[in-house]
């Protein structure tokens, strides 16, 4: 017997035995859809000439109608059962595949298997069903079919949607699932199951603040459009986060691990220890990849190959001002080249929430634990620490990646020995002082680059329809990825909005800064930190020289003659803000000079409006 297979949920279509039968025109199709969907009941001439036309058919209606009927006839004979019945038309499509019966078929079973607890059965139903639809559902048919019908069959998917992810999520899949939920947030914003899904999986991923800040977004986007509060649901949810008990995953896959016995170089390591949460596990700690990364393709290449090359030990550090993005590019190319460290992947943030170091002491204890060392047999001393590190790693090809380092004390206990193992840093200053690193610097995205960065997220659409609304958004961040990532996350959405609109309200310098702020991202909050490391005298130096205009440069001289101290007490101020990124300096034929960078002067003029404080004597310590 032939396969015949029906197919709504994109193109409508007929295929026999996999070829695809040709049905011309938006009505024929209309006309079969409709009968489809009609699941064997009778469409009377009324609705299908509604269906076709809207409320003002044509005077030669039936004899177009019963045309496409002949077609349709002509064309699916003998698969297609075709009947008059009284007033209208009936079809029989029993035997034949229908691509909508079978997916709320497969969606009715995974709903059902949810309910029963069986997780993974459930996710992989309804995954199943929803790989039925090829595109939108009634793609070429009459704008009044795709009004009547439609909206039914898109709830039928994101319900499904909805029922696949709650069953990932069940499984602990909370990590993968956070970008497909940010996607569907933006495109259905007042869907309060998907917003309080996203704040779950935000929330497994150990980030609160994110998590807290999509809840935000989404009570604003309801009482605006709505004049309503959100529901119970979704307020159960919040307090969860913000009490910090929200439920783990339900029933979490178990981890699957190959385990290696100890052994010279190219051995995995110890053997695991019983009773230890960490046995057996090689440390894969990355944080989760940065997939839409633009506009650094030079220097990616330049750490990547760092990290490969045969026979070159030592570390690598990324370095830039405030908000270029070391981080996001450190962790991107780590997870590049996860392949060519088959022992593992190290990670530590260094830096504390207030901008402070991290004791290197508790990063190693870290280190060690994920290494196998149990929990009791951690050294107390620094040194001892360091040293057994070193041991676990000798002869092993580990990956270390340490974040936002604040100083070289910090690193020095966290290097790892040989020609296997490799270290990435960031940070704001050079690190130059620590031994042997090779120095890789981040600048801010030029226009072109600034510009993929927004279509990465916002969509090349929106970018490409007003190229100079986005040029101006570029400028207005300083080109700088981070405050780009804030204004293509904000683009996203609120898909409403023109790029022109989002560059006006970057137009007002006292408000700039407070519109680069969304969630944890805020452009403020990393200058603060950098901010936060200046000695007094640095700081009240940096606020008080922000009194002149936007983008003028100036020596350390005319620095010295306004803050009435010594030129070199001034330079050795000026050098230490340069340090940690938040003054530029610029080469001037024999002499330097220092200049603000937009964003970072419009900081330091807040800073000046909070009170300028006692100015501190020339001979001052800093």
């Amino acid at each position: 017997m032939r396969q015949v297979e029906f197919g709504i949920l994109g193109p409508v279509e007929v295929r026999v035995d996999g070829l695809l039968l040709p049905v011309d025109g938006a009505k024929q199709r209309t006309v079969l859809a409709a009968l489809l969907l009609s699941g064997g009941r009778v469409v009377s001439d009324d609705r299908l000439s509604e269906l076709l036309w809207g409320r003002n058919p044509p005077v030669t209606m039936t004899a177009q109608l019963y045309t496409h009927i002949s077609r349709l006839r002509k064309r699916c004979a003998p698969w297609l059962q075709l009947a008059r019945r009284g007033p209208g038309y009936a079809m029989d499509h029993s035997g034949a595949r229908f691509d909508w019966e079978e997916f709320q078929r497969l969606a009715e079973q995974g709903r059902g298997e949810l309910a029963d607890g069986r997780y993974g059965d459930a996710a992989e139903r309804l995954h199943t069903a929803l790989a039925l639809w090829r595109g939108p559902a009634l793609s070429d048919v009459t704008g009044f079919l795709e009004e009547t019908e439609l909206p039914r069959l898109e709830e039928a998917r994101i319900s499904a949607v909805e029922h696949r992810i709650d069953a990932e999520l069940a499984l602990g899949r909370h990590a993968r699932s956070v970008p497909e939920l940010t996607r569907l947030v933006a495109e259905h914003p007042l869907r309060e199951g998907l917003r309080g899904q996203l704040m779950t999986a935000l929330y497994r991923c150990d980030r609160r603040a994110d998590a807290l800040a999509v809840y935000e977004r989404g009570r604003r986007v309801l009482r605006d459009e709505l004049g309503m509060d959100p529901g119970a649901g979704l307020r159960h949810v919040h307090h969860g986060v913000l009490r910090g008990d929200l439920p783990g995953p339900a029933a979490p896959e178990p981890v699957r691990v190959r385990l290696h016995k100890a052994g010279r170089a190219g051995a995995a390591g110890p053997e695991p220890m019983a009773g230890d949460i960490w046995a057996g596990l090689m440390p894969a700690m990355l944080p989760t990849d940065i997939a839409d990364l633009s506009g650094r393709a030079e220097q990616l290449a330049i750490v990547s190959d760092g990290l490969r090359a045969p026979g070159r030990g030592g570390a690598t550090v990324l370095t830039g001002a405030p908000g270029t993005g070391t981080s996001a590019l450190a962790v991107h190319a780590a997870h590049r080249c996860r392949a060519d460290f088959p022992h593992g992947q190290l990670y530590a943030d260094l830096r504390e929430e207030d901008g402070g170091p991290k004791d290197p002491l508790d990063v190693l204890g870290w280190f060690l634990r994920a290494l196998g060392v149990g929990r009791h047999d951690l050294p107390a001393a620094l040194d001892e620490r360091a040293q057994l590190y070193r041991s676990r790693l000798a002869g092993r090809r580990a990956l270390v990646v340490l974040d936002n380092a604040v100083e070289d004390r910090q690193v020095r206990p966290l290097l790892v020995n040989g020609d296997g193992c490799r270290t990435l840093i960031t940070g704001h200053s050079s690190l130059t002082s620590v031994e042997g690193v090779r120095l890789v610097r981040l600048d801010p995205l030029d226009a072109a680059e600034g510009r993929l960065l927004l279509a990465a997220l916002a969509g090349p659409g929106r970018v490409a329809a007003e190229p100079d609304a986005a040029d101006r958004i570029v400028a207005r961040c300083d080109g700088l990825p981070l405050a780009l990532r804030i204004c293509a996350a904000r683009l996203a959405a609120y898909p409403q909005w023109r790029l022109a609109h989002l560059a006006d309200r970057l137009a007002h310098a006292e408000r700039r800064l407070g519109e680069l702020s969304l969630g944890s991202l805020d452009v403020r909050a990393t200058l603060s930190r950098c901010h936060a490391r200046l000695a007094p005298t640095a700081r009240y130096a940096f606020r008080a020289l922000a009194y002149r205009d936007e983008g003028s440069a100036f020596t350390a001289r005319q620095a010295a003659v306004e803050l009435r101290w010594p030129e070199g007490r001034a330079e050795d101020v000026l050098e230490s803000i340069s340090e940690v990124r938040l003054l530029d300096i610029i080469a001037d034929g024999d002499q330097l000079r220092y200049r603000y960078r937009p964003l970072v002067w419009l900081f330091a003029r807040e800073q000046r409006g909070r009170g300028p404080g006692p100015q501190p004597p020339p001979g001052g310590t800093g």
